[in-house]
């Protein structure tokens, strides 16, 4: 069974978002890396680049497929997981521990529709 951690949020398309603030950890759960297998490229959006709830925002390829990367939140792009650069394959070995992208939120209500760690697990077992 895929890890699944409490207090972040969860969409349907597999990302997560941390929030520490006003600011949201993006990325892609254990379960999405167990489903693409082994990453080998991670493509993202520049600092300063707007991200949109339910649109993409980059891509994840791995030896078996490419995935679109949709952002679970609205808001800026503030950092980069530049790692990810040089080793894609830190989303295979944790995929919790190393978010993709850093944006400021533009607007916490769209939280709400995000999945709680319970809901994901269901979800996830579906």
């Amino acid at each position: 069974m895929a890890k699944v951690i409490e207090g972040l949020y969860y969409s349907e398309s597999h990302e997560y978002v941390r929030v520490e603030g006003e600011f949201g950890f993006i990325g892609i759960t254990d379960y999405a890396q167990h489903a693409l297998g082994n990453v080998v490229y991670v493509d993202v959006p520049e600092v300063d680049d707007e991200v949109t709830a339910g649109e993409e925002f980059g891509a994840v390829e791995s030896v078996k497929a490419a995935s679109d990367l949709m952002s679970p939140v609205s808001g800026t792009v503030v950092e980069v997981n530049e790692a990810l650069d040089d080793e894609p394959e830190l989303l295979n070995q944790d995929a919790f521990e190393n978010w993709i992208i850093k944006v400021q939120l533009s607007d916490t209500s769209e939280l709400d529709n995000l999945m709680d760690a319970a809901a994901y697990e269901a979800f996830c077992e579906k």
